[in-house]
């Protein structure tokens, strides 16, 4: 008797960017960063960052605790650089894909790599994240009241005048990460009924 193979289900990656120097995000920046990890995987997400420091390092410790996978984008070219010129950690991450594109080429493909990404406190690299993401229509989560970059984001986007993007903002971890899956799911379903009646009419 032959088993079957067990049937691959797809999962969301989730992008986490927020800054890798914490100093000046809000004082529980990182405990709702790390909150955001476990949130994703308990939606059944897998995590994906910079492998960085920070915010970001954060969150991959929330979502290894809960049992999660953690996958980080290296702007070094291999494991030696990432440790030794970048002095970025390995702990916490299940896969690391080492980019050898420096931290601006590894934003473009981290972003790109995301199903969504989702922001709190941040600088300017995160900055550069969110408008990838917000020019490529990527939904985007905004933890708002964590300091830096993701307390600007609603009114630059207001003034530069370019739509309000597929964004949701929130001050809850939790209910962040929930309409952030909501978002990604409402997505699938749209594209489903898109592909049915595109066939359909052939």
């Amino acid at each position: 008797m032959v088993t079957p193979k067990p049937i691959f289900k797809p999962k969301y990656k989730i992008c986490v960017s927020g800054a890798s120097e914490t100093g000046h995000c809000a004082k529980d920046a990182p405990e709702k960063a790390k909150e955001i990890g476990s949130e994703i995987v308990r939606h059944g997400g897998v995590l994906v960052t910079g492998a960085t420091h920070g915010i970001p390092y954060w969150a991959a410790i929330g979502a290894k605790e809960e049992g999660g996978i953690s996958i980080g984008l290296s702007p070094a070219a291999s494991e030696a650089a990432h440790k030794k010129v970048y002095h970025l950690p390995t702990d916490y991450f299940d896969v690391i894909i080492y980019t050898g594109f420096e931290y601006s080429g590894r934003n473009l493909l981290l972003t790109r790599a995301a199903d969504a990404v989702i922001v709190l406190c941040g600088r300017m690299g995160t900055l550069n994240e969110f408008t990838i993401a917000f020019e490529e229509q990527k939904p985007i989560g905004v933890l708002q009241g964590t300091g830096g970059t993701a307390d600007l984001i609603r009114d630059l986007v207001r003034r530069l005048h370019k739509g309000s993007g597929k964004i949701v903002y929130d001050t809850n971890p939790h209910r962040l990460v929930k309409k952030i899956f909501k978002m990604l799911q409402g997505a699938k379903v749209e594209s489903m009924n898109k592909s049915f009646f595109s066939h359909a009419h052939e």
